[in-house]
């Protein structure tokens, strides 16, 4: 919050399964009043999984909200008592049937600070073994691998809707232009 305002009023609206709600009345050095309303989040992994030849790993995954299927790099939420890393690669296993042998840790990122305090742990996992996949009940995921010229031409078509799937695959490809 910034130093010169102040909170005339905190509520606590929802508690739910993975997110809070909370709605400040707040005043601004000037003296006027905003609404600030505030998504709790516990925060998330993301990463981009490359295999030995080059190919990367994602899930086409249904989105209740969007009701369809999008593409994504293998993602989850934070969870206490785990680290980011023990996260992702938790996840990599249950989504894509995948163990990392090495995960980098890139960057982290908010995905909407305006309204919410979700932070995002950005991964590139590599030397990657087939392991069994164990999808959550409710999941539903198409393991695809795509290698960059397919990724590329996914760009293009604006394919990649998804935040962090799209920063991540900006990065990975950024970070091997560079090479």
């Amino acid at each position: 919050m910034n130093p010169e305002d102040s909170v005339l009023k905190h509520e606590e609206v929802y508690h739910g399964k993975i997110v809070d709600l909370h709605v400040d009345t707040i005043r601004h050095a000037s003296g006027k009043s905003a609404i600030r309303e505030v998504v709790l989040h516990p925060g998330g992994v993301v990463a981009v999984p490359v295999l030995d030849d080059g190919h990367l790993v994602f899930v086409y995954q249904f989105r209740y909200p969007l009701k369809k299927y999008i593409l994504e790099f293998p993602a989850g939420k934070m969870e206490k008592h785990l680290s980011a890393e023990e996260t992702i690669a938790k996840e990599l296993e249950e989504e894509i049937g995948y163990r990392a042998g090495t995960l980098s840790h890139e960057c982290s990122f908010y995905t909407s600070p305006g309204i919410s305090t979700e932070l995002i742990h950005l991964f590139v996992a590599r030397d990657l073994r087939p392991v069994p996949q164990r999808l959550e009940e409710g999941e539903h995921i198409i393991v695809k691998k795509h290698n960059l010229e397919q990724c590329l031409d996914l760009l293009k078509q604006g394919e990649v809707g998804d935040g962090k799937t799209l920063l991540g695959l900006l990065w990975y490809l950024r970070k091997i232009e560079m090479k």
